[in-house]
């Protein structure tokens, strides 16, 4: 749709006087252009405004200047260059820092005088080269960190995934014991990285039916203990070597949530070979009132939204994990207002991403739902 009929139909759909839809146009042209209309994916033909405008007509008209403020003043998007300079800030602001910081601490230095310091200064070189990074999702972006660190970090120490098969291990110690012309170096670091943590269930949640501790961080867990298991005469990772988790992006309940349940996690993590200490670091933590619920009064003619156009068939078994069974503020509660430019997080109230035909759910009839930003589901 030309952009020009489409501010057209969202005006009429709004009713706005022509000085306020000048006023608004302004604003809607220069938003899409720089930031929403770059969402991954609007189908073809279809991009911000005339996403807008689909979505608005949803709401009954007295609701419609409502849904559009949310949009207006609430919206947080999240784009590739913003992204971008998260990971490209990655390795010098937080794993430059932990390895001066492993080095000062083992020679008893200040930080400031290890790269001054000829010894320390190869220790923190070597220590470098001992640290193996590994992405926990596509959302890793394991490509510009390699390209962002050119000289810094070899191609040899960055993986894609976290399940690693006695061959790819073996290519890695290889490539590790000649660069460092050691036949006895082992990995000291390992690093998780992930885009975003809206909750951290995902990473790490407790399973009170089964009784037991599963997410990602067991899932890697299982895959250093098999490498253990194989590994047993020629180890791979050397005695007390450390897990770092980094997220780019983290809510503040996330960022709190995910280490108390570390430290519960505390005796099902236990075992031989694994680390000796595991920190969590994000690259940015979203405000504390972010939530459209966090401040009383503050969107609670929105939120009546999110309970009036809600379709119950959003709930699946998988969302169930986050603790909560209406969706309507988004998985887990979590109430964010957020849009990441490769997809809308499920974390983020519904209204944003669910899409539904609407219909008969058990006798009572529900609105379908557009979506402003089109989630791509991981999950059936």
């Amino acid at each position: 749709m030309n952009q020009e009929l489409g501010l057209k139909i969202l005006g009429e759909i709004m009713d706005w006087s022509d000085d306020h839809a000048r006023d608004e146009f302004r604003w809607l042209r220069l938003m899409a252009r720089l930031k929403y209309d770059g969402y991954r994916d609007f189908q073809a033909g279809m991009r911000f405004i005339e996403s807008l405008a689909t979505w608005l007509q949803q709401f009954k008209r007295e609701e419609r200047e409502t849904a559009y403020a949310f949009v207006r003043h609430a919206l947080v998007y999240i784009g590739p260059s913003e992204m971008q300079r998260l990971v490209e800030q990655f390795y010098p602001r937080t794993v430059r820092d932990r390895l001066i910081r492993t080095v000062a601490q083992e020679r008893c230095l200040p930080t400031y005088r290890v790269l001054a310091d000829p010894n320390a200064h190869a220790a923190a070189e070597r220590l470098r080269r001992q640290t193996l990074f590994m992405g926990l999702s596509d959302g890793a972006r394991i490509d510009i960190v390699r390209h962002s660190n050119v000289g810094l970090l070899t191609n040899e120490q960055l993986v894609i995934a976290t399940q690693v098969d006695k061959d790819k291990w073996l290519d890695l110690l290889k490539n590790l014991r000649e660069d460092l012309q050691d036949p006895e170096a082992r990995f000291r670091l390992i690093y998780l990285i992930d885009d975003f943590m809206g909750t951290g269930t995902s990473f790490l949640r407790y399973n009170a039916k089964k009784q037991k501790w599963s997410g990602k961080l067991m899932k890697f867990k299982e895959s250093i203990d098999n490498a253990i298991t194989t590994f047993k005469s020629d180890k791979v990772l050397e005695d007390g070597w450390e897990l770092c988790i980094h997220h780019y992006v983290g809510t503040s309940s996330a960022a709190r949530a995910v280490q108390e349940r570390q430290t519960q996690a505390s005796e099902a993590l236990k075992g031989d070979g694994w680390a000796s200490g595991v920190h969590f670091t994000f690259g940015t933590i979203l405000p504390e009132d972010l939530p459209i619920n966090a401040v009383s009064g503050r969107n609670d003619e929105f939120l009546k939204l999110t309970q009036t156009y809600y379709d119950p068939v959003i709930r699946t078994r998988h969302t169930d994990v986050g603790g909560v069974t209406h969706l309507g503020l988004g998985y887990g509660g979590c109430a964010l207002p957020l849009v990441l430019d490769h997809n809308a997080p499920n974390n983020a109230v519904a209204l944003l991403w669910a899409e539904t035909a609407g219909g008969d759910r058990d006798g009572l009839d529900v609105p379908a739902m557009r979506p402003l930003f089109r989630r791509r589901q991981r999950h059936a």
